[in-house]
């Protein structure tokens, strides 16, 4: 199982410093990859976790990492499809793609929070259906030029779009998702799964079997989906749910056992997400601080070799 590393990107550390710093360390340390995600707005009085208050865009984020790294690799998990065209985010993906020589793994989903897709001026109906079209109509645009797209809900003209992604085909396009339904469509269309941040991991092999279940049907190969879990770190005492003790919290030990068990599980990859924890993430946490607290985790929990 490879271990990736959560780029900074919410709150005090944050910075253009320690984006260079961390991407540039955890390349050297032997993580397999970085990740960001996306919040466009956090409601007024709606009590959201630290970790939203202050983002990055994540495609942006990327891009500076890509600037000083040269093997690992760039992902997003994840942009939300109905805030912004497919086109765009064809073209933002390809440009990323080629700046890094082929690095990135684009994670996507459906959206959940009606303030963004009032704030996007996108649409809550039909979210599945609409996602199924959307990721054809990436796929198009990184085929063959010309090319065209006439659907239900997108089209684009018959036209060039270039540069080409530097992967063949595109980079490699993860869906998130829990609901059985999005779990299948994963396993009929995509190039894998990427988990959210409110997953129940102790029941993440479940959710891997209804994916590789449905990729089977579609006459797809199950064992080349990628299993991608963004692993919230809690480090320090544990912190207990109502089934026990949360996976990945607790002491360095603790985390490296269930790191075992989740590749047992079927988990092909984890990135560990410091920016959950408020000590690090959150805006209020002051900045050296946080940066130090995430220098020890990034050395504590590297991939061994």
């Amino acid at each position: 199982m490879k271990i990736g590393f959560g780029l900074p990107v919410s709150g005090a550390w944050a910075t253009p410093g320690n984006i260079s710093s961390f991407a540039t360390r955890a390349e050297a340390a032997g993580y397999a990859s970085l990740w960001t995600f996306q919040r466009l707005i956090v409601p007024d009085g709606s009590g959201m976790d630290q970790v939203y208050q202050s983002v990055l865009d994540p495609m942006a984020a990327l891009a500076f990492a890509a600037a000083v790294t040269s093997r690992i690799r760039l992902g997003v998990a994840v942009i939300n499809l109905p805030f912004v065209s497919p086109i765009y985010l064809a073209k933002q993906a390809a440009s990323l793609d080629v700046l890094s020589a082929g690095r990135h793994d684009l994670g996507v989903g459906l959206g959940w929070m009606p303030e963004e897709f009032t704030a996007s001026g996108a649409s809550m109906e039909r979210r599945g259906a609409r996602a199924e079209e959307y990721v054809e109509v990436l796929r198009t645009i990184w085929g063959p030029q010309p090319c065209e797209f006439s659907g239900e809900f997108y089209s684009v003209p018959l036209g060039s779009v270039r540069p080409a992604p530097a992967q063949q085909g595109g980079p490699p396009i993860l869906l998130g998702g829990t609901a059985a339904a999005a779990l299948r469509r994963v396993g009929r269309i995509a190039d894998g799964w990427v988990t959210s941040s409110r997953a129940d991991l102790s029941k993440i092999d479940d959710a891997i079997s209804v994916v590789r279940s449905a990729a089977t049907q579609a006459g797809r190969d199950p064992a080349a989906l990628r299993m991608i879990c963004r692993g919230v770190v809690r480090s320090g005492e544990p912190v207990t749910g109502s089934d026990g003790r949360l996976l990945l919290s607790g002491s360095s030990a603790q985390i490296q056992a269930d790191l075992d068990w989740l590749a047992a599980a079927g988990v092909t990859e984890v990135f560990l997400d410091l920016n959950w924890d408020p000590l690090i993430g959150s805006p209020d946490a002051e900045p050296s601080a946080a940066t130090d607290r995430a220098s020890a985790l990034l050395e504590a929990l590297k991939p061994a070799g």
